[in-house]
């Protein structure tokens, strides 16, 4: 598949590493599935891990959540230029490329690429502009996992770039650029979702808190408030606990969440519980959206 050619569901995603969508979807489900989602049914799974990763990935629990629409690709360059051209998003960071040394920022702008180059805001209008929202990060997690618990959308297979995910691709080189979307389609998630690893990173509703899965709330997917939220990671930094937020710093105010990996990361990072937070302002190569909607 190449960039100009446009990513269609299939009417059986199945993949060897995935259970059919007749398993996950009742058929009123699908006759009823908003353009371009699919289904991820409600039910409690296991979020985070005991150990391997960052310490923020810890311990892993038991969350449970209601069924909910998810887009089964990344948003393309071209659906998110229909909002900007008519409707409320903002253009793209038109030198995101450039500015990162990945070269001209046109080998990222082909209509069937993942957008990135947004800012949480902008993610946040597009999916509104869409009558969608922005997922929450268990949201992801769950679609990602499963009920198995599986490392990767996949299955616990190694990532293989030339079957699983558009991901160790050096950035300044030919191969340096992101993928059209829906190119691994034996990368699917358990519900068929694509491109849940590598491509680009996606921005989740969440605020990121590096306590997330030791707060009270945390069966039910909840972080703390955004005050909470300061107070853990001045406390991180009193204690000397760089690296346990992963490799950024130890952040000093509020930033969101992101989740999957991108096409410039290596296996390593594809874990389907690896976090990653930015300030919500920041519009950067790797950074893209998938909309969710609630079960109508």
């Amino acid at each position: 598949m190449t960039a100009s050619e446009p990513f269609h569901i299939p009417h059986n995603a199945a993949h060897s590493d995935a259970p059919s969508l007749a398993v996950t979807q009742t058929e009123s489900k699908r006759r009823e599935a908003p353009a371009g989602m699919l289904w991820v049914p409600g039910g409690t799974f296991t979020m985070g891990a005991d150990s391997g990763g960052e310490e923020d990935e810890h311990p892993s629990h038991e969350v449970t959540l209601p069924g909910f629409w998810l887009n089964a690709t990344e948003v393309t360059v071209q659906d998110y230029l229909d909002c900007a051209h008519v409707g409320p998003c903002a253009m793209y960071r038109q030198n995101a490329a450039k500015s990162f040394g990945a070269g001209d920022d046109a080998k990222f702008r082909q209509p069937f690429q993942p957008i990135s180059g947004i800012s949480w805001d902008d993610a946040r209008i597009f999916c509104e502009f869409r009558g969608r929202r922005l997922p929450r990060e268990a949201e992801w997690e769950r679609a990602a996992r499963g009920d198995d618990a599986r490392r990767y959308p996949w299955g616990n297979t190694r990532p293989d770039p030339a079957v699983h995910a558009c991901f160790a691709r050096p950035v300044g080189t030919a191969l340096g650029t992101t993928c059209a979307v829906g190119s691994y389609p034996k990368g699917a998630g358990p519900y068929g979702h694509l491109d849940l690893a590598g491509n680009i990173w996606e921005w989740m509703s969440d605020y990121y808190d590096p306590f997330a899965y030791r707060r009270p709330d945390a069966a039910r997917g909840d972080a703390g408030t955004c005050e909470q939220i300061i107070e853990t990671q001045n406390w991180l930094r009193r204690e000397g606990r760089q690296g346990y937020t992963g490799t950024n710093p130890i952040p000093v105010t509020c930033e969101r969440v992101l989740r999957g990996g991108a096409f410039n990361y290596p296996a390593a990072g594809l874990r389907a519980m690896n976090r990653v937070h930015h300030p919500g302002n920041w519009r950067l190569l790797m950074a893209g959206v998938r909309c969710a909607k609630d079960a109508d």
